[in-house]
């Protein structure tokens, strides 16, 4: 029985979770959106199939770990010191003023404090899958609102995993046991710091070792696996020693792969069951959602959504212009972060656990998750709307720009360099990068071979170690403001795909692939490929003018064979393909 319960809802769940989330997706929303939405249906509030909540809870378990592994992964030191200024003061007052507004609003309702501020913490943290979609979706990733924001988020992030970590030890679900708030608070800081030294004087040393023994092997599967291990390995190791939950294990070793040169690879190759169990996860949230709930306390609804919608972007907003950033880059990050998601879900789904969230308050969560992140994108859209608008006051203009820094420079510099994606680095790929350098355009590697890689870095060279097939990898690559994408490595299908991707990025790149076989130049030109070069053409063409001018053939007589050797592989090829 328990078997055919599993299946059902792990079939029901993900496939009501498809559905949606390809409808939100074609609707310009975030699919999170339809993952909630897919909850709620194969939830107990509606008609038709249930699926077994403690089943995909079981999953949704797996889904926090392997999310919080993936915050861990993409987190970097650099990114926050670049802007730590604007990024931490912001995130810990902007964090405090939805705090206090959801307790307050919490207050009004009768619940004690800590269920007031529990909830007042989940509405302060904003979605980091949403946040980057948004701002990716918008080319806004590497602008001064782009860097900004994500700083922001980094601090919010720690700041949420440093209370998800406090609040099991400090408010344990079992009732009746009698704790000391400060000195369970000073204990867990004092296990984390020990942890977090351990894990990154030991793991640090460690860790890459075993990754580059695995690397080793050309095994995906093994590279997989491995990462795996040592992510739960991490996690497991810190709960059972320092008594710390699996998240913060996780996310330290996210943290620690994240810092190595394998932590691309990590992130587009091993972790490919990562996205499925974040789906369960939402989806196990959106079986939370009660609408009979929302109706029987509107104002909570309402307060919740302004505090969201209204108090966090207003404090954004605020502070970013009292730093002097400007009041362009202020409505920017105010606007990115008017939306909860993924950590605010985390939090209820733990304060629901340990009885310190009520059903109503995670309900309140869910039903402002589903709107903020429905309404995010519209509203981001809009930004050049709203500074036009404010540029109407010009006395209002004045006074919040009144000293605004120019953090436009860099970005100027960096938009008139060229750059061209160059995926493979055996002979064809280090030629085009050569001639690419001398034409004062820059190459970016993606290479798949770790000496190779080693090698490039160490002579100076942007290189990027992972399969060029995985979307994050072109993107880590600068595909999104690439001139031309260069194939010269993988097999015809590969290269397709890499070429499909890249389009989806970037429409306008100029995609130049090789082929191995006239027959192949078919399907990278379907994929999208401007040219292809094929191994057989280039060998025909060679000798065609090396008998020709062997045999004292005029100028017009090797034009005239040329133009029939061309004919005769396009015929050949049975497509268009195009040959120098």
């Amino acid at each position: 029985m328990h078997e055919s319960t599993l299946i059902l809802t792990l079939t029901g769940s993900l496939a009501a979770a498809l559905v949606l989330g390809y409808v939100t997706e074609r609707l310009g929303l975030s699919p999170i959106v339809g993952y909630l939405l897919a909850g709620f249906i194969v939830g107990p509030y509606t008609p038709g199939f249930v699926a077994d909540r403690a089943v995909a809870n079981e999953f949704a378990d797996i889904g926090i770990i392997l999310l919080m592994f993936g915050v861990g992964l993409h987190f970097h030191v650099k990114d926050l010191l670049a802007v730590r200024r604007v990024a931490i003061t912001g995130a810990l007052t902007q964090s405090a003023v939805a705090t206090l507004l959801g307790g307050f609003a919490g207050r009004a309702l009768g619940w004690p404090w800590i269920s007031s501020l529990v909830f007042g913490l989940a509405l302060s943290v904003a979605s980091t899958v949403m946040l980057t979609r948004v701002l990716a979706d918008n080319q806004g990733l590497q602008t001064p609102t782009g860097r900004i924001a994500i700083g922001w988020l980094v601090v919010e992030d720690i700041f949420t995993v440093i209370v998800l970590v406090l609040l099991p030890a400090m408010f344990p679900a079992a009732p009746g046991e009698a704790v000391s708030l400060g000195k369970v608070a000073a204990l867990t800081i004092a296990k984390l710091a020990v942890l977090a030294g351990l894990a990154f004087v030991v793991g640090a040393q460690l860790i890459p070792r075993i990754l580059n023994g695995i690397a080793a092997t050309h095994s995906r599967e093994l590279f997989t696996l491995a990462v795996l291990v040592v992510a739960l390995g991490i996690a497991v190791g810190s709960a059972l020693t320092f008594g710390v939950s699996l998240a913060l294990g996780v996310f330290l070793a996210g943290m620690i792969v994240g810092q190595s040169e394998f932590s691309l690879r990590a992130a587009s190759d091993a972790l490919p069951m990562r996205d499925a169990f974040a789906v369960l996860f939402f989806v196990s949230v959106g079986m939370l959602f009660d609408p009979k709930a929302l109706m029987s306390s509107p104002q909570l609804l309402l307060a919740t959504l302004a505090i969201v919608l209204v108090g966090k972007p207003t404090a954004a907003f605020l502070i970013v212009t009292f730093l002097d950033y400007g009041s362009k880059i202020a409505i920017g990050v105010a606007v990115a972060l008017a939306q909860i998601g993924e950590f605010s879900l985390i939090l209820a789904t733990v304060g629901n656990q340990l009885n310190i969230l009520s059903g109503s308050a995670s309900n309140m969560i869910v039903a402002a998750s589903m709107v903020s992140l429905t309404l995010n994108p519209m509203l981001y859209r809009a930004i050049g709307w709203l500074h036009e608008a404010l540029a109407r006051s010009p006395r209002l203009a004045r006074i919040l720009n009144r000293k605004s820094q120019d953090l436009n420079m860099d970005e100027s510099i960096a938009a008139s360099v060229y750059r061209a994606v160059v995926v493979g680095y055996g002979p064809i790929g280090q030629t085009v990068a050569r001639l690419l350098r001398d034409g004062h355009i820059e190459p970016i590697i993606i290479e798949t071979n770790l000496e190779t890689t080693r090698r490039v870095r160490s002579e100076g060279h942007q290189i990027v170690y992972g399969d060029a097939t995985r979307p994050a990898v072109l993107e880590a690559a600068g595909i999104h403001n690439a001139v031309a994408l260069v194939i010269s490595g993988p097999t015809s299908e590969q290269s397709a795909e890499i070429i499909r991707i890249a389009r989806s990025v970037n429409p306008t790149v100029r995609v130049l692939a090789r082929s191995y076989y006239l027959r192949e130049t078919a399907i990278m030109r379907e994929a999208g490929a401007d040219e292809v070069f094929s191994g057989e053409g280039e060998v025909a063409f060679a000798m065609t003018e090396n008998i020709l001018r062997m045999l004292g053939a005029t100028p017009e007589q090797m034009d005239r064979a040329r133009e029939r050797v061309h004919e005769e592989v396009f015929q050949m090829s049975g497509k268009n393909t195009a040959f120098p």
